[in-house]
């Protein structure tokens, strides 16, 4: 909690909480050493003693002043302070008024024990160059330093209260009359605010109501301007500062003043933006406290922030989340940032509502962005573009966007039905509006490296976050047994169909991802229903290939290929599908699955091919049931088309693994002597045999394995010899045949290398029923492969081959090594 103790600065601890600055010496030039130092106060001794003020004498305050954090001022420096600024017969420079209030406000925050007489004189001079000085020089910085050093003097217990009247009088008419001067140089601002946190924790009373008056009104004053996010953090802070002092020092009367004056009894005059981030500091003590005699501020600090976001969405829409003016644009960041930084409990629906609105429109605003890219024309705008999403992901609404989130997601669980279904359908759309833009952009840059694509990406990697902690609350509270089950399957399936939107920004392993993305599946799969809607969400075929009607993209050819976005996306469809197969209609999936399916099998991203071949081997192994004669018919026919699609992108496109596991899943679950069957063996051995005889046998087998030319043939021979122990005994004399037909064509060396393989796997195979054939057929093949093979004996032999089981003694070809 914030003190006097913790904080010897306030206006610098404001600074560091407004999210400007990253330390307190962010503002001040390095420190000086201590030999400038004392020179410094030698200087200002001989500017006393001779009653001149020289140029030096201004870098000497300045070196002093520089070096506030580590610096001390002792009462006799203060006293030679306040002598020089006494001297009737000095004309000081006007710019140096200001570093003599900083090196006196500097004793007073720093000196344990001030003298009271020292402080009435000090009060005397204030008041006599205020009187004559200011009115000539009304400068920000004499001006914001009064404020402070004012406040400050204030703020000690032990001034006499004549005194502190004198002061807080003076900083009342200074910021009724002269509020214009903190527009005109806003670094000032935190040294104001300081001042004011100063006086409110004084001992004075009477004067808080006026001091709150100048406070609020402040903003409103300001031509209508509602101020920026820093101003209304270093206001919350504080706040946050004065109530953690009254509660230290025992002010409960005053406590319950500020409730009355600041969110009971506020005043029309009074800004929300003020308003909404006082209360959000008085809630933060109050929660903190844990005090139960703070409640009664605590439940009115929570019903001003919700009457100011109820006051905003009314005034806004519900809706609305882009095109805000940006007045209303700010109060919506400080309401977020005021009930994150708060740790606003009670439910308000004003509230979900304007957390939604923040975070879509101006925490995460790449709706805006995007708008920007994509109807701006050409030219320099993308470094000023490149610029602005750089400052916004270093500002602290974005860097706060977790925190932010959370508050959003837990009053989404208190929230009624009608609530609750607002802010999903913000957050739904929200991701396709997202993905269809990002889409468009990212085809736009592709290749193109600005800069600007990247920085973009990082504020949508924290969008995809958002709306996965949203979607996992949504899971909880409204996927559970006892949810209406057609919100449930409707819930279920904007979920996955949002995650798909998003798929491309996902780029860490998140447990709460998986977590929702089961839940919803689980919903989904189990329902014909739901497995149509999801589906039929995917982009068509057409809308894949072929992308019209926008501008940037009729400039360019448009190859779905290349559209990472897309990828991204229809992944998680070949993903998710699977799941739900069983339970999809045939035509339907022949209609919108298969073409889509096929298209992405000939993806250069291995990884996406491989998805694709999953989804044909779940189709395949789905609906086991002889009932199944429409799906039955269509397996069939796809495995034609996969036949062709796999081998002729293989090995360039088409994984082996994707490949194997789809002609795997092709042998077990058609049936017995399909002719799909056939022709899939068929089509690899003469796909194995083409890609053998290209392999150029003259070369060394060093070169082959430096090229890696035989590899792809070792495979497909490696699949073939794994197919004769799946094949369903009515094909395996086929294959058999066509194996070797394949084998007697190899190079010697490889024939040595198959046959040995062939040995091995017979010797291992516990299949009584296959073990003979395999036997008698091998004893053959061996025998063949050591003869002569010239072309009128190799197709002797191939017919010899595709006999039954032959009689043929053990024999002990050369360079064959393994043994049955």
């Amino acid at each position: 909690m914030a003190n006097q103790g913790h904080t010897i600065f306030l206006e610098e601890w404001l600074f560091q909480k407004s999210g400007i600055g990253d330390d307190s010496s962010s503002r001040h030039s390095p420190s000086s050493s201590a030999r400038a130092i004392i020179q410094a106060w030698t200087d200002l001794r001989d500017l006393f003693q001779l009653q001149s003020f020289e140029p030096r004498h201004l870098q000497s305050l300045k070196t002093l002043c520089a070096s506030q954090n580590v610096l001390y001022v002792a009462d006799p420096q203060a006293k030679l302070l306040m002598s020089i600024l006494s001297l009737p017969n000095v004309s000081l420079l006007q710019e140096s008024y200001s570093l003599f209030l900083r090196l006196l406000y500097i004793w007073v925050r720093k000196s344990s024990k001030q003298s009271s007489g020292m402080i009435d004189s000090m009060v005397e001079v204030l008041l006599k160059i205020f009187s004559e000085k200011f009115s000539v020089n009304k400068n920000p910085i004499f001006f914001s330093e009064g404020v402070l050093l004012l406040g400050a003097i204030s703020f000690v217990p032990s001034v006499s209260e004549n005194s502190k009247m004198c002061c807080v009088e003076l900083l009342c008419k200074l910021l009724e009359k002269e509020y214009q001067l903190i527009g005109e140089y806003e670094g000032v601002l935190p040294s104001v605010l300081a001042g004011i946190g100063y006086a409110l924790s004084s001992s004075l009373n009477a004067y808080i109501v006026r001091i709150l008056d100048s406070l609020f009104g402040i903003w409103e004053k300001k031509d209508g301007q509602s101020g920026s996010v820093p101003h209304g953090l270093m206001i919350l802070h504080m706040m946050e500062w004065v109530l953690s002092n009254c509660i230290n020092s025992h002010y409960m009367d005053k406590m319950d003043l500020f409730r009355r004056e600041m969110l009971v009894n506020r005043k029309p005059s009074y800004s929300l933006f003020a308003s909404v981030m006082a209360a959000a500091g008085m809630l933060r003590v109050c929660n903190r406290s844990g005090s139960n005699g703070l409640t009664p501020l605590k439940i009115s600090a929570e019903e001003l922030i919700g009457t100011v976001a109820k006051h905003l969405v009314s005034r806004t829409g519900s809706v609305n989340c882009s095109g805000m003016k940006h007045k209303d644009s700010i109060l919506l960041q400080c309401i977020s940032l005021a009930a994150a930084r708060s740790g606003f409990h009670s439910y308000s629906a004003p509230l979900v509502l304007c957390l939604a609105i923040a975070l879509l429109g101006e925490i995460f605003p790449l709706q805006r962005m995007y708008h920007k890219i994509l109807h701006l024309p050409a030219g320099n705008f993308e470094g000023l573009l490149l610029n602005e999403v750089k400052e916004h992901l270093a500002s602290t609404s974005f860097n706060e966007a977790g925190a932010i989130t959370g508050v959003f997601c837990n009053q989404y669980v208190s929230a009624d039905e009608e609530c609750k279904s607002t802010v999903e359908n913000l957050i739904w759309d929200y991701c396709q509006e997202i993905y269809l833009q990002h889409q468009q952009v990212a085809f736009s840059y592709h290749g193109i490296q600005n800069g600007l694509l990247g920085e973009l990406e990082k504020i949508a990697e924290s969008a995809f976050l958002m709306v996965v902690l949203f979607a996992l609350a949504v899971s909880k509270y409204r996927l559970g047994p006892n949810s209406n089950k057609d919100t449930h399957l409707t819930l279920s399936v904007r979920i996955l169909v949002s995650f798909s939107c998003m798929e491309y920004f996902r780029r860490v392993r998140l447990s709460e991802y998986m977590d929702t993305v089961r839940a919803a599946v689980v919903s989904v799969q189990e329902n014909e229903s739901a497995c149509l809607s999801f589906v039929h969400s995917m982009p068509s075929y057409n809308n894949l290939t072929n992308k019209q009607g926008f501008s940037n993209w009729q400039k360019m050819e448009y190859l779905w290929s290349n559209d990472d976005v897309q990828t991204a996306r229809i992944l998680f469809y070949l993903r998710v599908i699977p799941t739900c197969v069983e339970h999809l209609p045939t035509p339907v999936f022949r209609k919108v699955v298969v073409p889509i399916m096929f298209l992405y099998m000939g993806h250069p991203n291995g990884k996406v091919a491989r998805a694709s071949h999953s989804m044909f081997l779940s189709f395949i192994s789905s609906g086991k049931d002889p009932i199944h004669e429409e799906r039955n018919s269509l397996k069939e026919q796809l495995v034609f088309y996969y036949m062709q699609r796999s081998l002729e992108g293989y090995p360039g496109i088409t994984p082996f693994e994707g490949m194997a596991s789809g002609v795997a899943a092709v042998v077990r679950h058609l049936p017995a002597g399909s002719p799909s069957i056939f022709y899939c063996l068929h089509s690899l051995v003469e796909k194995a045999s083409s890609m053998c005889s290209a392999v150029n046998i003259e070369e060394t087998d060093l070169l082959k394995t430096r090229d890696g030319g035989w590899e792809p043939c070792q495979k497909m021979l490696e699949l073939l010899l794994r197919l004769l122990s799946l094949v369903d005994i009515q094909v395996l004399p086929s294959l058999m045949k066509l194996l070797a037909q394949l084998i007697v064509k190899l190079p010697k060396d490889r024939q040595n290398v198959v046959l040995n393989e062939l040995f091995q796997h017979v010797a291992e195979s516990d299949d009584v029923t296959r073990k003979p054939t395999f036997v008698s057929w091998l004893q053959s093949l061996a025998y063949l492969c050591s003869q002569d093979t010239d072309k009128r004996a190799i197709e002797g032999m191939q017919s010899e081959a595709s006999s039954a089981p032959l009689n043929v003694a053990p024999l002990n070809p050369s360079g064959i090594s393994a043994r049955l």
